[in-house]
């Protein structure tokens, strides 16, 4: 069968593998049927060589974080031949840790969870792949075309069942919600953001292309502006764009007892000059929590595929700005300059 696949630490070595074996009965009981894979920023940076790791015993990865496919078996009768489905990407660790041990594997404490197509799991990059029932989830027959957008719609509704976990701390009632980016994680968390009936706001630099309609489709504004000069106060910042200055000036600007939830990654080793002093002095004066959120557990998927049965599937469809045959593997894995979201199909 095909696997796109790379040589963990290897820059460039990306490669579409003719003859991969089929997936080992060890790794889940349930056998799917790719339909496709989505691309992201991650993935770039695996094909970078930047990070990644096989694996035991392989020398190559196969990718692919963001998944959809088709049931063909389960034996357990958990699920269904012909079940859409998504796979989970983190595992706990065998050891396990408190957290692992809890289902709460997104927050593991000593980093010994495996990930598919990322750490020391094969991807879902490949014809067919194999996961246990409890980290398939189910999705809607009628999220067919976008339910690969589950990965990342399970990140952001971590994000916002934390962001509420915390704003339960006192007397709640937010109003204005800002999100800094507005890629595929920024724009979905501008739509769970509106599906909770806030009044959001989205602020990115491009001021061309779709992103700017896909705001306005959601009923929110967009903003290209710096964060200093916008006119708003939100009660709660997703920042997913993980750009230093940003990052830091949107700790600012929340309302008193605001929250940011940072979803972006920065690259680090840039220096810039900022007054720590007067952050601190508004972080503490003002009661505001800032916090980060990455991955997500069985419960935040659940949480993600329901949100996403309830999104206008065109607006989806929308997010979808390319959409390549694995046989077309390298051109959809060279990111584009209007990309919000490049999917690689393996259906005919």
């Amino acid at each position: 069968m095909r696997a796109v696949t790379v040589e963990p630490g290897v820059a460039n070595s990306l490669s579409l593998i003719q003859d991969q074996p089929e997936p080992a009965p060890e790794e889940g009981a349930v056998l799917v049927e790719a339909l496709s894979v989505g691309i992201c920023g991650t993935d770039h940076e695996i094909i970078a060589g930047l990070y990644g790791e096989a694996p035991p015993g392989a020398d190559r990865l196969v990718i692919g974080h963001e998944s959809l496919g088709r049931v063909l078996e389960d034996p357990t009768g958990t699920l269904q031949p012909g079940d859409l489905v998504a796979g989970i990407v983190r595992h706990p660790d065998p050891v396990p840790c408190s957290n692992c041990a809890a289902g709460e594997w997104d927050m593991c404490r000593n980093s010994l969870f495996t990930e598919h197509g990322i750490k020391a799991l094969a991807g879902f990059a490949r014809d067919r792949w194999r996961i246990q029932p409890h980290f398939a989830v189910k999705l809607d027959p009628a999220l067919s075309s976008v339910g690969v957008l589950l990965e990342p719609t399970s990140v952001v509704a971590k994000a916002w069942d934390h962001i509420e976990r915390i704003g339960h701390r006192a007397e709640w009632q937010p109003q204005t919600v800002l999100v800094t980016g507005a890629g595929p994680i920024g724009l979905l968390a501008a739509l769970l953001a509106t599906q909770r009936g806030f009044t959001v706001h989205v602020l990115d630099r491009t001021t061309g292309g779709p992103k700017p309609e896909l705001v306005a489709a959601l009923g929110a504004t967009y903003h290209t502006v710096s964060v200093n000069d916008l006119q708003v106060e939100p009660d709660v910042v997703v920042e997913c764009t993980g750009a230093p200055t940003v990052v830091l000036d949107v700790m600012c600007k929340a309302a008193p007892t605001g929250i940011v939830c940072l979803a972006g990654v920065s690259s680090g080793g840039r220096r810039i000059n900022f007054d720590a002093g007067a952050l601190n002095r508004e972080l503490v004066l003002e009661n505001n929590v800032v916090f980060g959120s990455v991955n997500a557990n069985r419960r935040h998927w659940d949480l993600a595929a329901q949100a996403l049965a309830q999104a206008d599937q065109n607006w989806l469809s929308s997010l979808i700005t390319r959409r390549m045959p694995v046989e077309r593997y390298a051109e959809a894995y060279t990111a584009g300059p209007d990309d919000i979201k490049v999917v690689l199909d393996f259906a005919s």
